[in-house]
């Protein structure tokens, strides 16, 4: 009797364990998760698949959540995890988009229009954000694009604000170089 005693107290003590950790995700997430997205978004600039990258995203942190040493680095674990998730999707999109270019099946004529100088420049932009190395295009995407701080940013990326100054500068010469 003294065996299941102690397996219904570690059952009980297991499950507060558990409790407690899910309100620690839940209240963390409040703090973070809408950076997710942010994040997301700033990739990929589609709006729908940028929901679902931030989802899947936040589905893994919850996953891993209970293996996280340092809880209190969790908004930038949580960037880390939606960046490359995003990119993942961005890349698999590209292949997707490359196999179709390379199959034989023939569409119909475009019904797009040519696109506005404005739209022009922002394509350039894009393509060139994009082939920023991924350190740089972390920095230009969170500083540049979703309006963080250079010391926000450098807490979120668990690196020194000097290094954030330094790759955003490396990425602006990057850029201006690429639009020329």
């Amino acid at each position: 009797m003294s065996q299941s005693l102690e397996a219904a107290v570690e059952s009980l003590v297991s499950r507060a364990d558990e409790a407690d950790l899910d309100v620690e995700f839940e209240e963390r997430l409040k703090d973070s998760g809408a950076i997710a997205f942010r994040v997301a978004y700033g990739v990929l600039r589609h709006r729908e698949d940028a929901e679902d990258v931030a989802q899947e995203a936040l589905a893994r942190a919850y996953q891993g959540f209970r293996q996280m040493r340092d809880r209190g680095r969790f908004r930038s674990w949580l960037v880390r995890i939606c960046w490359r998730l995003a990119l993942d999707h961005q890349r698999a999109a590209t292949r997707r988009v490359r196999r179709e270019q390379e199959s034989p099946v023939t569409s119909g004529p475009s019904d797009l229009e040519p696109a506005p100088c404005d739209n022009e420049f922002r394509a350039r932009l894009w393509e060139a954000v994009a082939a920023l190395p991924e350190k740089l295009r972390l920095v230009v995407v969170l500083a540049g694009i979703q309006g963080h701080d250079l010391k926000e940013v450098g807490e979120l990326l668990g690196v020194p604000h000097g290094t954030v100054r330094s790759r955003m500068h490396a990425a602006r010469k990057r850029l201006a170089e690429a639009l020329r």
